[in-house]
């Protein structure tokens, strides 16, 4: 019975490696990823989401014939490879998130809303931001979002095969491209109420030039309040649905266009 139990024990050290590794790629990457990686989220949950995504990824990976030998120095060597490419992967996908935030705060410093329940989140931001941020995670949760990481993650494997280090070199410029478009989507996206602000200010200047007396601040300030959430209402869900494209992209793209 011993015999064969070790015997047995043998057979599954590699893949055990194999899998143990596989599931490191991908709690590095749910360390980052947006509604997984949420402080609400209790740790356990977090722990139980890594290994039923490990479990589903696992099958599909194509592991190296040092990992089938249990070689535990390939097995060392992997353990920074697989993290670092965990975490870029999170990141990528973390970003449209931050993608959100930043809209909703330019929208809320432009329409004066900044400061309405703005401690209200785990992360302090305004009333603007938390709403896009909720709404997005919503709909990319009914877009299947968790089968599209399960699908980012087994094509990762084939962009960055496992125990293989992505260049530093090609990493720094992937990294700044991505937070350069991200900030620019963002810009983009919040337009409307910067262009909003920009012309409710210049017409409350012309009204104040031509009636000195009238106390324009007190008039003009629910004015904003309102036109900010008339826009809010008219232009979220527009604005959800191209950063909804973005997300596809990242998943389907994480490592960068071909």
């Amino acid at each position: 019975m011993t015999v064969e139990l070790q015997a047995l024990a043998e057979l599954l050290a590699p893949w055990l490696w194999a899998g143990a590794l596989v599931a490191l790629r991908i709690g590095a990457a749910v360390f980052l990823l947006p509604g997984f990686s949420a402080q609400a989220v209790p740790m356990r949950i977090r722990l139980a989401l890594t290994v039923a995504l490990a479990l589903i990824v696992a099958p599909a990976v194509a592991v190296p014939q040092p990992f089938v030998d249990a070689d535990f120095g390939a097995f060392a060597a992997a353990l920074v490879s697989e993290t670092v490419t965990g975490l870029c992967l999170g990141f990528v996908v973390r970003l449209t998130i931050w993608i959100l935030q930043i809209l909703g705060t330019i929208a809320a410093q432009s329409t004066s809303l900044s400061q309405i329940l703005g401690a209200a989140a785990v992360d302090p931001q305004p009333a603007i931001a938390q709403v896009f941020a909720v709404a997005g995670l919503a709909l990319a949760m009914m877009a299947g979002f968790h089968t599209r990481i399960a699908a980012a993650l087994i094509e990762s494997y084939t962009l960055v095969p496992l125990g293989t280090l992505p260049l530093a070199s090609g990493m720094t410029g992937w990294a700044v491209d991505e937070v350069t478009s991200a900030f620019a989507l963002a810009f983009s996206l919040a337009a409307p109420f910067a262009i909003a602000s920009l012309l409710y200010n210049m017409a409350l200047g012309a009204i104040n030039r031509a009636m000195p007396q009238l106390m324009v601040a007190f008039v003009g300030a629910p004015a904003i309040t309102a036109g900010g959430l008339a826009l809010l209402a008219l232009a979220a869900p527009l604005i959800l649905t191209l950063w909804l494209d973005r997300l596809d992209r990242a998943l389907a793209f994480p490592f960068g266009a071909p």
